[in-house]
């Protein structure tokens, strides 16, 4: 019965652009697989092309080599569905404008692509009435895509707080459970492979902060351009930081988090969309993500907190997302219409960190003598920063107390702008030998 119901609907063509890690997982899986995706999809899937630019680099097991071509250009036009893992933005973007304005549907895991020129793909996929599918674009296997673009569509999300790295995710777990220092977790993250021999694009936050743009693009149907994503990555996380958060009770994640603003005192409304380490109580459920892994956090008006957790990078569990996609675009063929737009329509300001409400901790060395609590008080109090709480220890050396005193200092909500102007004027600050930390809280 079920080969009578694929029977009924032509084969589609499916055209495979990269055979690198995830490229060469998703032809063997869709290879193996073919009778049992096609029987859910109801019609033949077909791989006619795999398009690569050296036919003699070594392959990954299961890439059959007479389906490899140099010649992308055909192979697209031949093509109902296009596959794109070949990643970067140039020769990505023209392919995939060319497979969408020959009415190809195009499957795509490329998340930089998606968060310079994500606006000029779905127009045109809304123009010639073909859908661009991105679920494996950000946090690999997750499933997020779909649930912020279909199930919580008639929601409204409020705020959205992901560990969306998985190699900033490792090197921090490795930091706080081994007490290991930043180089050497970076070292053990390149190892074992969640690191590139370049981990820039990890550790500097741009990896993190291309996956923000587009769920906050998703999630508040708003056009985010990558340059208004604020990004701090993670190189300066020290062990001192790590270790004084272990004992407060918190643990520092790479936090992704888009968030709506209410309209502030001068009637801005608008989101915040921000990549940067911060300490994390230990109850909340991102503080439990280890290793490599990834989740995602979202707060919506009616549904609530909703926790999305799982294997955000590797071959085989993005191929399991790219396949995902590719049997929703076979069916969609299968059963006709158009593609679904993706709505922009709200097209709300993206707000700069200044005009951003974060709390922060800072940990002080100052000068150990009588009105120094006072003049850091009145630092915050000038800039209309409120001191949550103060916890003050002094050294002992030799059996003398030092000199100087250790404060930490824990702020209420603030605007950006005042927090930063109180790390200013506490630099300045004659009282104030260093600055020793100054982090992020959220999930209080």
């Amino acid at each position: 019965m079920i080969s009578e119901i694929v029977n009924e609907y032509r084969p589609l063509r499916i055209a495979l652009l990269g055979a690198g890690s995830v490229g060469s997982q998703v032809a063997r899986l869709l290879l193996e697989n073919s009778a049992e995706l096609s029987a859910r999809v109801g019609a033949n899937l077909e791989l006619v092309g795999i398009a690569v630019r050296n036919l003699d680099s070594p392959r990954e097991p299961g890439v059959p080599a007479e389906l490899l071509t140099t010649d992308a250009e055909s192979l697209i036009l031949s093509a109902d569905i296009v596959v794109e893992v070949m990643g970067g933005i140039e020769p990505a973007r023209s392919y995939i404008l060319q497979a969408l304005n020959s009415g190809s549907d195009v499957v795509t895991a490329n998340k930089a692509l998606l968060a310079t020129h994500g606006t000029e793909l779905f127009d045109t996929a809304e123009q010639v009435g073909a859908q661009l599918y991105f679920e494996a674009a950000v946090a690999g296997a997750i499933p997020i895509i779909r649930p912020l673009r279909e199930s919580l569509a008639g929601d409204r999300i409020k705020r959205i707080m992901g560990i969306v790295n998985g190699t900033t995710n490792y090197i921090l777990d490795r930091m706080y459970t081994t007490g290991a220092e930043f180089e050497d977790a970076l070292a053990e993250a390149q190892q074992l492979g969640y690191a590139e021999a370049d981990p820039t694009a990890d550790i500097e936050a741009y990896d993190a902060a291309q996956k923000a743009a587009i769920l906050a693009s998703l999630a508040f149907h708003t056009e985010v351009p990558l340059s208004q994503v604020y990004r701090e990555g993670i190189t300066k996380v020290t062990k001192a930081q790590i270790n004084a958060a272990k004992r407060d009770g918190y643990v520092i994640k790479l936090l992704a988090i888009c968030e709506s603003i209410d309209a502030d005192d001068a009637g801005h409304k608008g989101i915040s969309v921000r990549v940067y380490p911060a300490m994390i109580p230990n109850e909340h459920p991102l503080a439990s993500v280890r290793g490599a892994y990834n989740a995602v956090f979202v707060e919506a008006e009616a549904a609530g907190q909703l926790m999305f957790y799982g294997a955000g990078a590797g071959g085989v569990q993005t191929a399991s997302a790219v396949l995902g996609d590719l049997v929703s675009a076979a069916k969609r063929h299968v059963a006709g219409g158009p593609g679904l737009a993706d709505s922009v329509h709200a097209n709300l300001e993206t707000l700069p960190i200044e005009r951003v409400y974060m709390s922060y901790q800072i940990t002080l060395e100052v000068t150990d003598k009588p009105g120094v609590l006072a003049q850091i008080a009145s630092i915050f109090a000038e800039h209309g920063v409120s001191i949550e709480t103060v916890e003050q220890s002094v050294a002992v050396s030799g059996g003398q107390l030092s000199k100087t005193a250790t404060l930490e200092v824990g702020t209420h909500e603030a605007l950006g702008a005042s927090l930063s102007a109180v790390v200013e004027a506490l630099a300045a600050s004659d009282a104030v030998e260093a600055i020793s930390s100054v982090i992020r809280v959220e999930g209080v």
